[in-house]
């Protein structure tokens, strides 16, 4: 054969192959965005560009990070640009924030939760991995749809005064439940096993301590989902824990961290009446 026919046979072949292994082998893009994954340990949660999993600190209910020093080694804050970061999965760029720790760090939040990755022994955990969760019950994945979070912070009452988790007075956290942006649900002490008995029927004192209304049960692993169950009051649906319905304070202005109900009725010894709704209390008595 030919030379210069062998040469361009060899050629045609090798431009034929190369061609194929291209639809082979397409090349894929990294990702861009935050945005959501899923496992069966967790269920849906949110992750960087990555799949990296983020997380919030319950400490930092307030919306500022309680995480500082030797803590960021275990937990290495975690900032996206807000401006060239794009979001998917339903995720609204709008939740996200941009706030600056105590040490001058720059810090991404979402809906006022600080947001944090998990490196244990300070190395970092693999994209898709969500060890985390849980961790001294006061570190959680970061969920779109939260109807329940922790917080872990000081008790203060409507009287400035600080109280223990056993409501006598002293400064001290204390592990308690609030909804997805860190306000504060209590529980009503005279109210029956699924019954609230508080709210009046025209709902003329809502406003005072307003029902936690949610259809929506999503809870951190920690917790029982099983326990939450939604009852209809009135037409407005009431999300309870161990048959205990949930309410918010009105004059804790929906403010995160601030949970002055404890200490109303001031007549009352703190945290009698009002408790603030925690995961170990008594299920709800009978009628």
């Amino acid at each position: 054969m030919n030379m210069k026919w062998t040469v361009s046979i060899v050629g045609v072949i090798a431009f034929v192959f190369s061609v194929a292994s291209c639809k082979r082998e397409p090349q894929i893009r990294p990702r861009t965005d935050i945005h959501l994954d899923s496992n069966a340990a967790v269920g849906t949660h949110i992750v960087d560009k990555d799949g990296r999993s983020l997380y919030y600190f319950s400490n930092d209910v307030n919306g500022q990070t309680a995480c500082t020093g030797g803590c960021l080694t275990t937990w290495p804050i975690f900032y996206a640009d807000t401006i060239t970061t794009t979001f998917s999965g339903g995720l609204l760029a709008s939740d996200f924030k941009t706030i600056t720790t105590s040490a001058g760090a720059l810090q991404t939040t979402y809906k006022g939760w600080p947001l944090y990755y998990y490196a244990p022994s300070g190395v970092a955990e693999l994209a898709g991995e969500t060890k985390g969760e849980g961790v001294n019950n006061i570190w959680f994945v970061a969920k779109p749809n939260y109807s329940i979070t922790i917080a872990n912070y000081q008790l203060t009452g409507a009287n400035a005064i600080n109280y223990l988790s056993n409501y006598t007075a002293g400064d001290g956290r204390t592990n308690y439940m609030c909804d997805e942006k860190g306000n504060t649900l209590y529980f009503f002490a005279k109210d029956s096993a699924y019954k609230n008995k508080f709210t009046k029927s025209d709902f003329s004192n809502n406003s005072i301590w307003p029902i936690y209304e949610t259809e929506n049960i999503t809870v951190p692993s920690t917790m029982d989902k099983a326990l939450f169950k939604v009852i209809d009051f009135n037409g407005k649906k009431q999300l309870t824990y161990k048959g205990r319905p949930l309410y918010y304070y009105g004059p804790d202005g929906l403010i995160r961290g601030v949970n002055k109900g404890i200490t109303i009725p001031s007549t009352s010894p703190p945290g009698s009446v009002w408790p603030v709704a925690i995961k170990d209390a008594t299920p709800a008595p009978g009628n």
